[in-house]
């Protein structure tokens, strides 16, 4: 893969708060316009991962560079453009429980650009068709179930037409017939945009379903990272246990 190819690298990140060690010797490639699922057990820096590529959390050491450019390095003014590149999916949707469903979707229209609201109301609309969810416009969140708050949330995180989208957990607290009408969106609108999307996920079948690329995370290390089925069939113990959901193996149950 050559450089071109990458729209996130990690290079030998660190982190650590305190005594405890987060992250260590982290390098990967993100794949443009590929969607790149990072695994591992719970505690093993999943989370820390994703807030070093927004700038939420900085490296002890090591860089990542975003399109090229260093964010490690950025004061926070050059940060908030970096972000720009950015949307995010979080848990729970994190919906404004005030706003109606358009209004959650116009929040970063009308935050960030200078759109009228007759083109603001044009884009929520294409927004919430392409989620699935074209009626919905004067729903508050507490009318929603939990899938359609993953889909406004969704709709919200693409609405600023992005390069990359965070997805932290997309599949938590769903059934798993809701799980994977969420995977097949996530699935769809990757190939429909085009957009890199890198996902968290414990959630094992939505991963196959939809990674082109795997990372584990283990006791603070990257110990692999590469195409799907490449990570899927190997050999190494530690991917074997997590993927045959055993508790007999190198991780331990506590």
């Amino acid at each position: 893969m050559s450089a071109n190819d990458a729209i996130v690298q990690f290079r030998n990140v660190n982190k650590s708060f305190g005594t405890q060690q987060v992250l260590k010797n982290v390098s990967c490639d993100i794949v443009r316009g590929k969607t790149t699922v990072i695994i591992g057990p719970s505690g093993t820096g999943k989370s820390v991962f994703i807030k070093h590529l927004v700038g939420l959390l900085r490296p002890d050491s090591g860089s990542i560079l975003v399109d090229g450019v260093d964010v490690t390095k950025l004061p926070e003014r050059e940060m908030d453009e970096i972000r720009k590149k950015f949307g995010m999916l979080f848990q729970d949707g994190a919906l404004f429980d005030s706003m109606t469903v358009f209004d959650n979707v116009a929040f970063p229209l009308r935050q960030h650009t200078d759109l009228s609201e007759e083109e603001i109301a044009d884009k929520v609309a294409g927004k919430l068709a392409q989620v699935g969810l074209p009626h919905a416009h004067h729903k508050l969140p507490s009318e929603l179930s939990g899938g359609m708050r993953k889909r406004v949330g969704l709709a919200r995180a693409i609405a600023l037409e992005p390069e990359i989208v965070l997805f932290d957990e997309p599949n938590s607290g769903l059934d798993p017939v809701m799980s994977d009408a969420i995977d097949k969106l996530i699935l769809r609108m990757q190939q429909e945009l085009g957009l890199t999307f890198i996902v968290i996920s414990h959630d094992l079948p939505g991963t196959f379903q939809i990674a082109d690329y795997i990372g584990m995370l283990f006791k603070s290390e990257l110990i692999a990272f590469g195409p799907a089925d490449e990570i899927r069939n190997s050999d190494n113990p530690i991917l074997k246990q997590f993927f045959d959901r055993s508790a007999e193996g190198p991780i331990q149950v506590v």
